[in-house]
């Protein structure tokens, strides 16, 4: 192993019923006039609520931004800036899946510190300052509680980054029981998307490191362990708990270790045909992982433990095939689309895909095996 850094949230609080204890941790940050970011699904089942009235009870005058979408764009996060600057705001709570705690990591740095979205896209070129921020994750997924990333959709359907430390919030709280009413769909598609973290995590050519490796594999097999249950039996709140735990493991592990051509190619399938970004990983992971098998063997051969491939498949012992096909496996059971035809996608479309994904190469580079214009076209051909 090379020399590395490593970082993340600076403290992390697990414990079920947690988000309607917050008014504590506000008062520890000096938040009076928090700004709630999140979306209208979640407000409209009630998940909102509780959170709401342990704050107010306690006096504490909080604004809510509820009109967050799937892959938000770029006109959700002014919107969003705009309502807290204008409601004079001193922190804020990012409640929701990736979409709103993305939101809110934007939202908390380009309302205290006046820079424009378009100036911060990109890594590291955002100035600060920011407003404290604590983030409450409501799926189990993109681990963007732990994680110094917010991704935005641009006029243009092109999805752009904005990577910085100050992105990383100051507390993150995982509070399983929020969780609780996921239907399965979101519950698979979200679970996917972390397994697709912690995989692309352990195989990264760029800054893998001791700390990101141990993350990945726990990620992995909790998340492995539990999706099939979480999807089955959405109550199960072990299951939920070690779900939103996986998720978070492996939002630490790829925020230091980055991901790779499976994102790359998930992205355009969301800014091009609002896929959801789970399902978009879901669709194209198994043709990435057979591309890359050639220079990846080895590392998939000490993942396939995690994902308990000798009882997923017909291998008598771990390797990098094994891996693959257990993954299959897991993918085929999870009741998604499985063909980029059923989410209504065709041949003429993929030129445009593939377009797209080469100009991902900030995660391009990261894939254990160099993808070209007409690889990641044979790649969308092959999901197809």
């Amino acid at each position: 192993m090379s020399n590395f850094s490593f970082e993340t949230t600076p403290r992390v609080i697990c414990a079920d019923g947690e988000s309607e204890r917050l008014g504590g941790l506000l008062r520890e940050f000096g938040i009076n006039r928090p700004l709630v970011v999140t979306d209208p699904g979640i407000v409209s089942a009630g998940l909102l609520e509780p959170m709401l009235a342990s704050l107010r009870a306690l006096g504490i005058d909080v604004t809510v931004f509820d009109d967050v979408v799937a892959d938000p764009p770029a006109s959700c996060v002014e919107a969003a800036v705009a309502t807290a600057q204008a409601s004079h705001i001193d922190g804020v709570i990012g409640f929701g899946g990736g979409s709103s705690l993305d939101v809110a990591k934007l939202v908390a740095l380009l309302s205290r510190s006046g820079e424009s979205l378009e100036a911060v896209y990109g890594v590291g070129l955002a100035g600060g300052p920011r407003w404290p921020l604590i983030q409450v994750p409501t799926t189990a997924g993109t681990g963007s509680e732990v994680t110094p990333i917010a991704i935005v959709t641009t006029p243009s359907g092109e999805k752009q980054g904005v990577v910085s430390r100050l992105l990383y919030p100051n507390v993150a709280v995982l509070d399983a029981t929020l969780t609780l009413g996921l239907p399965a769909r979101v519950t698979a598609m979200t679970g996917i998307d972390a397994m697709v973290h912690a995989i692309e995590a352990y195989t990264s050519r760029h800054a893998k490191n001791v700390l990101s490796d141990t993350l990945a594999v726990r990620a992995l097999r909790l998340l492995s362990d539990h999706i099939g249950v979480a999807i089955e039996n959405g109550t199960d709140l072990a299951a939920r708990r070690a779900m939103l735990q996986g998720s978070m493991l492996a939002g630490m592990a790829f925020a230091n270790a980055p991901v790779g051509a499976v994102h790359a190619l998930a992205y355009p399938l969301g800014g091009q045909f609002h896929v959801p970004h789970g399902l978009s990983n879901a669709l194209v992971l198994l043709p990435v992982l057979e591309f890359n098998l050639s220079e990846a063997e080895p590392l998939y051969r000490e993942l396939a433990d995690a994902v308990r491939a000798g009882e997923r498949t017909w291998h008598r012992s771990a390797s990098g095939r094994a891996f693959v096909d257990a993954m299959a496996t897991i993918v085929g059971e999870l009741g998604l689309e499985r063909t980029l035809g059923e989410v209504g996608i065709i041949e003429a479309d993929l030129p445009s895909l593939a377009t797209d994904a080469m100009k991902v190469q900030r995660l391009l580079v990261n894939n254990p095996r160099d993808v070209d214009y007409d690889q990641a076209l044979a790649l969308y051909r092959e999901a197809l």
